[in-house]
């Protein structure tokens, strides 16, 4: 019995085994024979097909449990409890399910005999990450004798001479490929049977942590040696990482990077059904707050993640703001974990959905898929829709079509794209790389799955993130996508008006806005398959252009904003420094090279952060560095351009998300839709003046700040920067 066979209502104690137990079975072989099938089992809704000619009686969940746990050939493993359906919905209930074990033959002579009762696999479930590079299609190699075996020693360090314990070293060849991983030296041996040096296509090694992956084609391999390969340290190519803070490339691309710091979700609920999350690192110690463990029923068991996959996924969603290694979408929700693997199935996954349901999760990550369709589970995907839990899911790594449950019209399903220049040559996600490409360098890996069921595009290949125990990876997979669309709709929930006002019941009309809310805010992508991309890239600009236009800056004193802008145009060379006599009028020293407002006075924040916003994403590429989020100050002082770092091709020079909080004040309330609409404060550049032509001062902050933004707009003019204003009467 595994871990995940583990009776889950007490109703069967797990068989005893103790190390001797277990050593004895080793001493004494048995033949192998093949594993009993697991199934699910319920009671059909009334009315019930019925056998011809004969009357079967209707039956409820525990007449079933009894009938299969007094059936000697059905091992009982645990049951799922039914539930009713939501008051109004269109949902039935769910009926309570027995996960049992018994042969195929078994299964189909209880199906004849009991036709009320509704069989139904219970298959295993996959993570959506990519383990390994695709193999290309190649013409039939040479046979090679069957005896013909090579053996190859590889040697996995850095450049300094360090071992790398625990990388993951994949050999692919003219026939099987073969895996081990390195032990507490960086070495490891790999023996294959029917192989020649020759014949080996490539060599894939992916570290733990800390490294960037290594892919060689056509390897020139030595079986009398040990075979050298140095991956290189992700510090290498984001200097100070992970010391320094980082906002991912997937993140610039949606431009999360651009909003302010006031929307961080808080208030919202989301769940990552996955392997875990460990809350030892840094990055998720206070963000993952609660769960379950449906694999080992511990306690805390939800906590502890052997498979690395839920952790990454988790930071990318919520990583903690912290001024150091990575951050999430939306860092002050709450976050549960739901472990349901290793060895996770449709009954699991049931399980997590009911969890989900009773906590009142407002998202759920699905990084996850099966080539199975399972009606239960579907039934159950619908039943958490009409509570108003919202589902996304990976659309699957197999090149092939969609994959369940990204299937189902009511989850909202994500493919995978990467970007060239976000990680270097000669890593495994360089060989993901599938023409064509858009001019910023986006592309549609090859594993993604694709089809008329893909709703968005996420970045997908070389994501960066969190895993145990404190470390960081780069990992592909439509399970890294998936998390960055579940994290923008934790943001949307938690901030878009709608919300809070006619889709603020929990049901499935929510779920549905939101959907529609995110396809809408996408940025399509040009890769020459719609069912590669789906609407596009979502973009949390526009997604969030709702909350972003109730954001104002808070007003500056004219003198403070007066000085700044001397001081940045002294420093351009479009001003001489001015020598101030005693008296003096201006009083504007020009000092005071701190960072202004991010947004300028009168313009909608909206058209301040997103400027300069292209189809494909305002960053080329790497990684923006800085402090913690809403806190990187601005360089040399002055005020930083809004589309700073954002034009495709440019240096992603931007700070982290908001600027200092000197340099953007930003203040909501109820005057802020107006500042944002227009009104006095957007009508600076033509504003009013003074009989020779000066910026009149006005009275109050929005007369200081009209009387400052005429001046600059005088001072770039006279400076050819401008053209002539068309409103000025021509002499």
């Amino acid at each position: 019995m595994t871990s995940n066979d583990k009776p889950k209502d007490g109703s069967e104690e797990p068989r005893p085994a103790s190390p001797r137990g277990r050593q004895a079975s080793r001493q004494a072989p048995q033949p192998v024979e093949s594993r009993p099938r697991r199934y699910m089992v319920a009671a059909l809704p009334q009315p019930h097909p019925a056998a011809p000619g004969a009357a079967a009686p209707a039956l409820d969940g525990d007449t079933v449990r009894r009938l299969l746990e007094d059936d000697p050939e059905v091992r009982v493993l645990r049951r799922l409890r039914g539930t009713a359906g939501n008051p109004g919905a269109q949902a039935p209930g769910f009926p309570a399910v027995v996960v049992a074990e018994m042969t195929a033959e078994h299964a189909e002579a209880l199906r004849r005999q009991y036709p009320q009762l509704y069989f139904e696999r219970d298959r295993l479930l996959t993570y959506s990450d990519v383990p390994q590079p695709p193999r290309r299609r190649r013409p039939a190699p040479a046979v090679v004798p069957p005896g013909v075996e090579s053996t190859f020693a590889f040697l996995i360090r850095d450049a300094d001479g360090t071992p790398l314990p625990g990388a993951s070293v994949l050999v692919t060849g003219h026939g099987w490929p073969a895996q081990t991983s390195t032990g507490a030296d960086g070495r490891a041996v790999v023996t294959m049977v029917g192989e020649t040096p020759e014949s080996i296509t490539g060599v894939t090694v992916r570290p733990r942590s800390g490294y960037w992956s290594v892919h060689i084609d056509r390897p020139a391999l030595s079986t009398t040696r040990d075979n050298l390969i140095e991956p290189m340290r992700l510090s290498e190519t984001f200097s100070g990482f992970p010391g320094k803070q980082v906002f991912g490339w997937g993140q610039q691309a949606m431009n999360l990077d651009r909003l302010p710091p006031t929307l961080r979700g808080a208030g919202v609920r989301i769940a990552i059904i996955d392997s875990g999350a460990d809350v030892r690192h840094p990055d998720l110690r206070d963000r993952v707050r609660a769960g379950v463990d449906l694999v080992g029923g511990e306690p805390d068991g939800w906590s502890v993640d052997a498979a690395y996959h839920g952790s990454h996924c988790a930071a990318v969603v919520s990583g903690a703001d912290d001024g150091r290694g990575v951050v999430g979408f939306a860092v002050e929700a709450e976050v549960h974990a739901c472990k349901i693997f290793p060895g996770g199935r449709f009954s699991d996954l049931i399980e997590a959905l009911d969890y989900c349901v009773e906590q009142r999760i407002d998202v759920v990550n699905l990084s996850l898929a099966s080539r199975h369709h399972s009606p239960l589970v579907a039934a159950k995907i619908e039943q958490a829709r009409e509570a108003g839990v919202a589902c996304v899911v990976a659309a699957g790594n197999d090149g092939g079509p969609v994959g369940f449950p990204g299937i189902l019209p009511g989850v909202l399903t994500v493919a995978a794209v990467g970007k060239v220049d976000a990680f270097p040559p000669g890593t495994a996600h360089e060989a993901e790389i599938r023409g064509p490409m858009t001019g910023d360098g986006y592309f549609s890996p090859r594993f993604t799955c694709h089809g008329p069921e893909i709703d968005v595009c996420a970045p997908g290949v070389a994501v960066l993130s969190a895993v145990p125990p404190d470390g960081y990876a780069a990992l592909d997979g439509t399970s890294m996508a998936a998390p960055h669309v579940a994290g923008l709709a934790a943001l949307v929930l938690a901030h878009h008006g709608d919300f809070r006002g006619p889709y603020s019941g929990r049901d499935a009309r929510r779920v549905d806005h939101l959907f529609h809310i995110i396809r809408s805010s996408c940025v399509p992508l040009n890769l020459g398959d719609l069912h590669r991309t789906g609407a596009g890239m979502p973009n949390a600009l526009r997604a969030l252009a709702p909350a972003l236009a109730q954001i104002t800056p808070e007003p500056v004193e004219a003198d403070t904003l007066l000085g700044q802008l001397t001081a940045e145009m002294t420093g351009a060379g479009l001003l001489v420094p001015a020598v101030w006599g005693p008296g003096g009028e201006s009083g504007h020293t020009g000092q005071g090279g701190q960072a202004g407002p991010g947004a300028q006075s009168g313009m909608p924040p909206q058209a301040a952060y997103g400027a300069s916003t292209t189809a494909n994403g305002p960053v080329p590429g790497g990684l923006v560095t800085g402090g913690r989020r809403g806190r990187a100050t601005a360089t040399g002082g002055g005020v930083p351009p809004a589309d700073q770092g954002g034009a495709p091709g440019g240096a992603g020079t931007r700070g982290k998300r908001g600027g200092t909080a000197a340099a953007r004040p930003y203040a909501t309330g109820p005057g802020a839709a107006g500042r944002a609409s227009g009104g006095p404060a957007g009508d600076v550049p033509g504003g009013p003046r003074t009989a020779n032509g000066t910026p009149a001062g006005g009275t109050g902050p929005a007369g200081g700040e009209q009387a400052a933004m005429a001046w600059l707009t005088d001072e770039m003019r006279a400076a050819g920067l401008l053209g002539e204003d068309p409103a000025d009467p021509v002499e």
